[in-house]
């Protein structure tokens, strides 16, 4: 094995930035001292208040760790959103939003009030939380948690167990939730079998996660359902992006319009001391720090939270793309012809109409305004027979994106324009979402190669101003382009 040279070896030893950032942040906040542990679950207040782990999860399954990220602690009410996005996929959005508004509450998490409609305020609230996890029971009976506890399993990446001595601790001091019960079933949120119901709600609260954990179930929630660890899609994209509406407005209590002004992250927090930050399309980020404020947010994690979202500018509103980067190429076939070596007839076939084909090569993500600034760029020329799409380096396709996309192709089967697609992957959840939307399309061709795609719409203007091809008629080899200009004696 070769030895590595002094400056190599520094390199593999060095920290990536975003790691060096976690531990700037470990050790600034390690200080920060204010804040107590939750005591009104008497199992809770045993918590050790030096205890401080980050997290922090990428969309391409790379997973950051500092200090005591992979001390297990309980989820408690960082479990609504997800118990939140499971109902609206079992039971239907329908149903769900029947019994629970999306509001801002403006009070305390364990507020014993209903909206004008006798419904809870939301579902990150212990109303709305119970309301949810009650309309689960109502369809699954006795195996409504274990369908939560594999949910959340599902949305962590590995299998979750219950603490049992602070689900004991939780069901013994759970008043107050017992009279938000008893209020949703007197409004007819929930059915007569509040004691069940509850029971559910105190186990899912007690379910033991670590920072990690939670920022793998961040990041899944930023990557529209999809665990990016074990590339599972754990619930429908629908059922991700209302819950991630919600935890935008109502994650974080009361104090929720201060986060979204100050963060601009949707998040949700429970009393057990953590934080989950779910940043779309960009990362997922757990944090854990018993120590809370008088929200019932975690001090150290809040203040991480401000850190991240400070340094790299990440509040989501706070967003810029300029939709020309999509075209990195944009090009007719007279300019970058197909590899194949045509008959001189051919070539002057195509010279004469290359600019009936043109090639556009795609990059980044087909979002809406990419699409649109494409679908304008096709529009400032003459109208060509052919369009070829290359999308081999295209990274991602939002559905507005492919929703819109097809309705391009609409237009240009309209117009008797034939698309052809190169560089896609069957396998692919680009594929996935364009298909849904191109599906029905008769104008619509696919190649992976995109050499491959060009040499098929050469082959249609050729045919269609030269006649059928015959792939096995031999070629002199005066015409062949290498030998252009040799005379009879050296091709003899």
């Amino acid at each position: 094995m070769i030895p590595l040279s002094p400056l190599a070896a520094a390199w593999t030893r060095s920290k990536p930035p975003l790691l060096r950032f976690l531990d700037n942040c470990l050790n600034e906040f390690s200080a920060e001292s204010s804040g107590s542990v939750a005591d009104y679950i008497p199992e809770l207040s045993k918590a050790d208040p030096a205890y401080f782990g980050i997290s922090l999860a990428t969309l391409d399954g790379h997973v950051y760790e500092v200090g005591d990220s992979r001390v297990p602690f309980t989820i408690q009410s960082m479990s609504k959103p997800f118990v939140f996005a499971l109902a609206l996929d079992l039971l239907g959005a329908g149903r769900v939003e029947s019994a629970i508004g999306v509001e801002p509450s403006g009070d305390p998490f364990n507020s014993i009030r209903l909206n004008s409609e006798n419904h809870p305020f939301n579902p990150m609230v212990n109303a709305g939380a119970i309301a949810c996890t009650g309309l689960i029971y109502d369809s699954k009976g006795t195996e409504a948690f274990e369908q939560i506890r594999l949910a959340l399993g599902r949305f962590a990446g590995r299998d979750l167990a219950v603490d049992e001595a602070v689900y004991a601790s939780e069901s013994q001091t759970g008043d107050r939730n017992r009279a938000i019960g008893y209020l949703l079933k007197t409004n007819a949120v929930i059915s007569d079998n509040v004691a069940a119901v509850l029971d559910v709600y105190f186990r899912q609260c007690a379910v033991l996660v670590t920072a990690r954990d939670i920022a793998v179930m961040a990041a899944t929630l930023a990557n529209r359902g999809v665990n990016p660890v074990t590339g599972e899609q754990v619930l429908s994209a629908y059922a991700i992006s209302r819950t991630l509406s919600v935890m935008t407005s109502s994650g974080m209590y009361d104090y929720a319009g201060e986060w979204i002004y100050r963060i601009g992250i949707p998040a949700k927090s429970g009393v057990g001391g953590g934080i989950l930050a779910a940043l779309p399309a960009r990362l997922g980020l757990g944090s854990y720090s018993p120590k809370l404020d008088r929200h019932g947010n975690s001090v150290r994690g809040i203040k991480v939270c401000e850190a991240l979202s400070a340094h790299y500018d990440l509040p989501m509103l706070n967003r810029s793309d300029d939709a020309r980067n999509a075209v990195i190429a944009d090009y007719d076939i007279g300019k970058s012809p197909s590899r194949r070596v045509r008959r001189p007839q051919e070539r002057e076939i195509l010279a004469a109409h290359e600019q009936e084909v043109r090639v556009i090569e795609l990059v980044g993500t087909l979002s809406l305004s990419a699409v649109d600034y494409v679908s304008r760029r096709l529009a400032g020329r003459s109208r060509p027979q052919i369009v070829v799409f290359d999308l081999h380096r295209v990274t991602s396709t939002t559905r507005a994106g492919a929703r819109l996309i097809a309705e391009v192709f609409e237009e240009l089967a309209a117009l008797n324009v034939t698309v052809v697609l190169s560089g896609v992957r069957r396998a692919s959840r680009e594929w996935d979402s364009l298909r849904e939307w191109t599906a029905e399309l008769k104008n619509v061709r696919d190649f992976y190669l995109l050499d491959t795609a060009i040499e098929w719409a050469e082959d249609q203007i050729v045919y269609r101003y030269g006649g059928s091809i015959d792939f096995h008629e031999t070629t002199e080899l005066a015409e062949q382009p290498l030998l252009k200009g040799l005379g009879a004696d050296e091709l003899a």
